[in-house]
C-alpha cells in the first residue's frame, strides 16, 4: 500500500515541476526602492549635463568649429544667482570708499566748520551701514541667465535693470579675477559687445571655474549665431 505523494513532487508521468512554477513562488511581486545615493548620483549628473556638453565640444573641436550634435539648447543656463561670497567683496569696496569719504568729511569739519574729527566718524558709520545693506540687497536680485537666444542680466537695488545681450552682438569674452576677488576665490566674466561703446557688461561673483564655462559657452553660442545670422 503507497502512502500519499508530497505536494511539489513529480508529476504522474515523471516530469519535473518547471521552473517558472519555482520562480513564481519564490517571488513576492515587490521590487526593491532604489538607494537615496543613486537618485542623488543621477540628479548631480543632470545638473552638470550641459557643463559635460560644452566640455565635449571643447575637446572634439580644437580648430573652434563646432561638432553638429552640439546645439544652442544644449548650452543653455537656468537663472542663477551669484556666489554669495560676492557680499565680501562688494562690502570691502564699499568700505574702502566709506573710509575715504570719512576722511574728507572729518578735515572739512575741523578745518571749515570747527566740529571736531568726530564728523568724518559718523560720516564713515553711516554710510559703512548703507552699503552693506545695499551688498545684501544687491546679491539677492543679481542673477544671470544664458538662454538660446541671448544673454540675460537681471539687477539693480532701487533701480531694476534688466539687460539682454543678443549673442551676434557678441565680440569676446574675458574671464578676470582682481586681487579682492583672488582672495575670496571669485572671478568675473566681461562681455564685450560691438556697436555703443560703454555697453560691455560684467558679471561678478563667480567662481573660476563657473567664469571659464561661461565664457566658453558664450563663444560657442556667439558662433552659431554667427552661423545662423549668415543663413
Amino acid at each position: 500500500m503507497s502512502g500519499n505523494e508530497p505536494s511539489g513532487s513529480a508529476s504522474d508521468d515523471g516530469t519535473p515541476p518547471s521552473d517558472e512554477s519555482v520562480a513564481e513562488s519564490s517571488t513576492d511581486g515587490t521590487d526593491e526602492p532604489a538607494s537615496a545615493q543613486d537618485a542623488e548620483s543621477a540628479a548631480a549628473q543632470d545638473a552638470d549635463a550641459a557643463s559635460a556638453t560644452a566640455s565635449s565640444a571643447r575637446s572634439t573641436a580644437p580648430d573652434g568649429q563646432i561638432p553638429d550634435d552640439v546645439t544652442a539648447a544644449d548650452l543653455t543656463i537656468e537663472p542663477r544667482s551669484l556666489h554669495p561670497n560676492v557680499r565680501i567683496v562688494w562690502i570691502l569696496q564699499s568700505l574702502l570708499s566709506a573710509a575715504i569719504l570719512g576722511v574728507i568729511v572729518g578735515a572739512i569739519g575741523v578745518a571749515g566748520f570747527d566740529l571736531g574729527i568726530w564728523v568724518g566718524g559718523v560720516a564713515f558709520l553711516v554710510v559703512s551701514v548703507l552699503t552693506v545693506l545695499h551688498a545684501i540687497l544687491r546679491y539677492r536680485i543679481w542673477t544671470y541667465e544664458v538662454r538660446e537666444d541671448a544673454l540675460y542680466l537681471e539687477r539693480g537695488v532701487l533701480t531694476r535693470v534688466r539687460t539682454v545681450v543678443p549673442y551676434v552682438r557678441i565680440q569676446h569674452v574675458d574671464a578676470s579675477r582682481g586681487p579682492v576677488e583672488r582672495a575670496v576665490g571669485l572671478a568675473s566674466s566681461v562681455v564685450y559687445t560691438a556697436g555703443t561703446r560703454g555697453a560691455d557688461v560684467t558679471i561678478p561673483g563667480l567662481t573660476p571655474e563657473r567664469a571659464d564655462d561661461l565664457q566658453e559657452r558664450l563663444k560657442q553660442l556667439a558662433i552659431l549665431a554667427e552661423g545662423d545670422d549668415a543663413v
